[in-house]
């Protein structure tokens, strides 16, 4: 087989490859990726690879500590919710139980398939609604949430705190399916 052959054959099976991991993972929920309180993740804390700093200041306690130590601090049971969306025009919008948050652009064609799905779920769902985010105007929100791609679908909980995430144009049966399992549905 001359040179040539075997690079457009190795050329041919490297599409092939990409073409089949695009599929499998196009549309597909993950888990939340996002911190408590809208703040990106660090992948190298979640793997472990970075260790915590500490400073002779930060192993004193402070004065707070002593007094919640003695009682005479009061905290809630648990925080309160803080939504993904404050202090943007989409947080009046979210849903009762939840929101599918989608992230798009003008010319992807994915785009306007995941609008009809993620509408027509919310229009079955009780609770649920969909908004859909231009990621080019956005781009502070896109920043945040850390999307990279479009269309990207966030669902997000009653509260606006991300529940899971899809990158890719999902199928309707992933979305309900990844509601279910959040208990949203």
């Amino acid at each position: 087989m001359t040179p040539g052959a075997l690079i457009l054959l190795a050329t041919v099976a490297l599409a092939l490859a990409f073409g089949a991991w695009r599929r499998f993972s196009d549309g597909r929920f993950r888990p939340n990726t996002l911190v408590e309180q809208g703040r990106q993740a660090n992948p190298l804390i979640e793997q472990g690879r970075q260790a915590r700093v500490e400073t002779e200041q930060a192993r004193q306690p402070t004065p707070l500590v002593e007094q919640a130590r003695q009682g005479r601090v009061e905290t809630p049971a648990t925080p309160p919710p803080t939504s993904l969306l404050a202090d943007t025009p989409y947080d009046a919008q979210r849903g009762e139980r939840a929101t599918l948050l989608q992230f798009s652009s003008a010319f992807c064609a994915p785009c306007r398939a995941t609008r009809r799905v993620l509408g027509d779920i919310a229009e079955v769902v009780p609770g649920v609604t969909h908004v859909e985010v231009d990621a080019e105007q956005q781009l502070e929100l896109v920043r945040r949430l850390g999307v990279l791609r479009t269309p990207t679908t966030v669902v997000l909980d009653r509260h606006g705190r991300e529940v899971t995430r899809a990158a890719g144009a999902p199928r309707k049966e992933q979305v309900l399916t990844a509601l279910a399992e959040a208990g949203l549905q």
